[in-house]
């Protein structure tokens, strides 16, 4: 057996919970034992009468412990549970009394006990064990709740890291494909600022297969990715089309990885067109606080139906999914658009 497996054995004979009443009931039986005893040494008489005592008990903790916790306590019905309990307890505790007084020589005439405490006193034992037992059981259940809301919260925080992994390599592949189109478009032209773009193709790789592959990175890693994409784009563009890209810093949080991006990719995509003369895009991004404002406008060319629907597709619907997983009440994301002006607005808020 591997030292693993038997460290598991032994856990799971430890939480088991024939194994709990068992030992609870083993202490009892020596603890009343000795109470019990009306000297030091023990003799059979006093085995059986302390055994004899301890089924008395039995009847009463389980018939609170099976019956009334569940049925009544549990659904919070405090009276009715507390009557019944009492009713339970003087039951119990006057069975105890008869059984040692009246009945006990009828089941074992070959003994002579002697029992030294009145009712009110088995009562009050009854009512010590009623307590101890109903106690246990109720933190046994509070602990297994916190246990299980733990184990719930752990799969939820697993569940949620799977998806923002899956949706995060969705966005990978267009990096690969809009820049390899720019390349493709030097190199037929046999341009001289092909090594150029390669560079910054291979920076823009490196971070979003590398420096991406975290949980968050500060907002100036992102200004460079965006900054190296919009060098990587000017190749393709002519120089009748406007991209501004403003920055304000003033403190350089932490954020979720390729975020803003795919809104940048998106504007290129749907503002800069040949069928529009002046294009323009201009990103803004500023960073103060615990906030983190990123917007992004560009002038709309004729699109049919198909592109509209893109416009509103992958990546949109990218980005709002993933800032409901990390921002679910601390994001504002808004499209505002008319016939010639396309708008992303995008507010974040780290928490404390």
């Amino acid at each position: 057996m591997k030292p693993g497996n038997g460290i598991t054995c032994i856990s799971k004979i430890f939480r088991n919970r024939i194994i709990h009443h068992v030992l609870f009931w083993l202490l009892s039986f020596y603890v009343l034992l000795n109470l019990f005893s009306s000297s030091s040494e023990l003799y059979k008489v006093d085995y059986l009468y302390t055994l004899i005592f301890l089924f008395t008990l039995l009847i009463v903790v389980y018939i609170n412990l099976l019956l009334l916790v569940p049925k009544l306590l549990r659904f919070k019905k405090y009276f009715l549970y507390g009557i019944i309990l009492l009713i339970i307890l003087f039951a119990g505790s006057l069975f105890n009394v008869l059984l040692f007084s009246r009945f006990i020589d009828f089941l074992l005439p070959g003994y002579y006990f002697i029992s030294y405490y009145s009712f009110f006193d088995i009562v009050k034992f009854f009512s010590v064990f009623l307590f101890i037992t109903t106690l246990l059981k109720l933190s046994k259940e509070w602990f297994q709740l916190i246990e299980s809301k733990q184990k719930l919260v752990e799969t939820e925080k697993e569940k949620v890291e799977i998806e923002l992994k899956a949706l995060r390599s969705q966005v990978n592949p267009h990096f690969l494909f809009n820049s390899l189109n720019v390349l493709y478009a030097l190199a037929l032209k046999k341009a001289k600022e092909t090594p150029e773009a390669i560079i910054k193709l291979s920076d823009i790789l490196r971070y979003v297969i590398y420096d991406s592959n975290t949980d968050k990175v500060k907002v100036s890693s992102e200004v460079i990715l965006i900054q190296n994409y919009l060098d990587l784009q000017n190749h393709r563009i002519d120089n009748t089309s406007n991209v501004v890209f403003e920055t304000d810093i003033q403190d350089d949080l932490q954020i979720p990885p390729l975020l803003f991006l795919p809104l940048v990719e998106n504007s290129f995509k749907h503002g800069i067109k040949a069928d529009v003369s002046d294009t323009y895009v201009l990103i803004k991004l500023r960073s103060k606080g615990q906030e983190v404002i990123f917007e992004i406008e560009n002038n709309k060319g004729v699109t049919d139906k198909i592109e509209k629907k893109l416009k509103h597709g992958i990546g949109i619907a990218n980005i709002k999914q993933r800032l409901l997983l990390l921002y679910p009440h601390n994001h504002v994301f808004s499209i505002s658009e008319n016939e010639k002006i396309f708008k992303v607005f995008l507010k974040i808020r780290n928490e404390n």
